[in-house]
């Protein structure tokens, strides 16, 4: 792939601000199922759904038409006034969900649909501090910021009062070097012991993603998770569910908590709902809802039930459906984990392959003995697929850079696996002669 064009992309830096370290050298024209193409029509298999958001590929054909169609209809109104594309939204996501999670809210992006989550959380339990996984990310914005455990805290000053973290179960690195591969929970305990000792005795509640996405593809599995809801309710600490990028059948369910025995009292989802458009919702209980407003609760936003977005979170719905895509999720996942396997078994450089569903993880190590992380190497690796034509999303931030986070469109195809396992293969082999 030739056209990777670094005179463009200097160019635009002389305008634009680095907001995610350096930019890409591949500048994309348009984009169509699991395919991504520059202004030359080459083509770049997109590994990643976008920002994990083209859930159902790029440009979906039910996606265009409400777009050609979206200039007959309401495209912005009055944050009080409703529209049919919000209440049917809110229809069909509360009818998808356990009867307790019957509120919801439409917003623009995942920070924001945590930033109501916690806010609520506050103002119902009159506590403020929230407890977060290390590795974690929930947003930029100032508060979910602040339970963001990722490396992106440092240099921007205080964060909010009461942000407590606790150990994420990373069974291939245990936290608290106890665990041999299989996390039998201490971890937890101890965080939450430790939260305890932090504490001024105003808890709120407890903000975790099903599988740990930045943290290097950490899945949260149903035994740790009722263990987890267990002391969240002996500390009065509700639970928030983030799963901007685990829903809308990523994981081979529509939600990802359904594969626990656990509901929480708070949802909130982004990236997937909107299938590439910015839309978000934040889920909870009618009590809560009812408590919050008797207290006077107000989270208005110049966007709050945009009718446009909302359009595309009905279609979302539809389409997962339709197409059975949560089923091929689990089936296609499986398939690609598998090949993700035998390139482990193939090389040393692969320390662990991990996920759920079309959300895996490829961890680079420089051997497996010590498990050290091989930052420079993945990034040789992830920019050799681009230049063969894979699109593949590592953390370009130093010290977070060894792990691959491969999230492809639900509706890929096992050609295309098959494909982007052979762009792989070939970019981790020139990369380690």
């Amino acid at each position: 792939m030739q056209d990777l064009n670094a005179k463009e992309v200097e160019e635009a830096q002389e305008s634009l601000i680095r907001y995610c370290g350096e930019f890409s050298s591949f500048i994309a024209e348009k984009a169509f199922g699991s395919y991504i193409y520059n202004k030359k029509g080459d083509a770049i298999l997109d590994f990643t759904s976008g920002q994990m958001c083209s859930v159902f590929g790029h440009n979906h054909p039910k996606f265009v038409e409400i777009l050609e169609k979206s200039g007959d209809k309401a495209i912005h109104l009055l944050s009080s006034i409703l529209s049919p594309p919000v209440i049917e939204l809110a229809k069909k996501l509360t009818g998808k969900l356990p009867d307790s999670l019957s509120k919801c809210i439409f917003l623009n992006t995942g920070s924001e649909s945590n930033e109501v989550a916690i806010r609520m959380a506050k103002l119902v339990t009159g506590g403020f501090e929230i407890i977060g996984f290390s590795g974690s990310w929930h947003g930029m914005t100032a508060g979910a910021q602040s339970y963001t455990y990722s490396k992106t805290r440092k240099g921007y000053g205080p964060a909010m009062s009461g942000s407590l973290m606790i150990p994420a179960p990373y069974e291939y690195r245990c936290p608290i070097a106890h665990c041999k591969g299989s996390c039998d929970h201490t971890c937890l305990e101890v965080g939450m012991k430790m939260a305890d000792q932090q504490s001024v005795g105003e808890y709120a509640a407890l903000i975790a993603e099903p599988l740990l996405s930045a943290a290097g593809m950490i899945e949260l599995k149903p035994d740790y998770v009722k263990r987890l809801k267990e002391l969240c309710e002996e500390r009065g600490l509700l639970l928030i569910f983030d799963e901007a990028q685990t829903a809308l059948g990523r994981l081979g369910t529509t939600f990802a908590f359904e594969q626990y025995d656990v509901v929480p009292d708070f949802l909130t989802l982004s990236k997937t709902l909107g299938g590439g458009l910015p839309l978000a919702a934040m889920v909870t209980t009618a009590e809560i809802e009812e408590e919050c407003h008797k207290r006077g609760f107000v989270y208005v936003t110049s966007h709050v039930s945009d009718p446009f977005c909302a359009s595309f979170g009905s279609a979302a719905f539809d389409i997962l459906d339709k197409e059975q895509l949560a089923k091929n999720a689990l089936e296609k996942g499986k398939y690609l984990k598998q090949q993700l396997l035998q390139l482990h078994e193939k090389y040393e450089c692969i320390g662990d392959v991990r996920g759920s569903g079309l959300l895996l993880g490829v961890e680079i190590v420089k051997d497996r003995e010590t498990k050290i992380p091989d930052d420079d190497l993945g990034q040789k690796i992830c920019s050799r697929c681009l230049e063969l034509g894979l699109n593949m999303n590592i953390v370009r931030m130093k010290g977070y850079g060894s792990v691959f986070r491969i999230a492809p469109p639900l509706t890929i195809s096992k050609k295309e696996i098959d494909l982007g396992i052979a762009i792989l293969d070939e970019a981790i082999r020139d990369c380690t002669k």
